[in-house]
């Protein structure tokens, strides 16, 4: 089988990053490349996800998390405790332990 040059430019960051890992993993840039070129034919497309995530995910994510905990204090009662107050009883439970 003939073989061919192909040549990619990047910068030198990634190029060293890129090699770290494949050494770590026993192979070398060439290979990863060629691994990753016969997996693109293989899937008929590139070899890896491609999505964008929602933009407000984490957003979302935080204020559903906040509004859980703000709930939790509510039913537990503590939720007008103050800094000060929540500190102390942390440390009267440790020193229970």
């Amino acid at each position: 089988m003939a073989t061919t040059l192909v040549q990619v430019r990047i910068d030198d960051e990634l190029k060293n990053q890129a090699t770290a890992v494949y050494d770590a993993l026993g192979i070398d840039l060439s290979t990863a490349v060629r691994m990753f070129l016969k997996r693109s034919v293989m899937v008929n497309g590139v070899p890896f996800n491609m999505t964008l995530p929602k933009k407000d995910y984490k957003a979302e994510r935080a204020v559903r998390a906040l509004q859980e905990l703000s709930n939790a204090a509510i039913e537990n009662g503590t939720s007008e405790m103050t800094l000060e107050e929540i500190n102390a009883e942390i440390d009267a439970v440790r020193k229970l332990k």
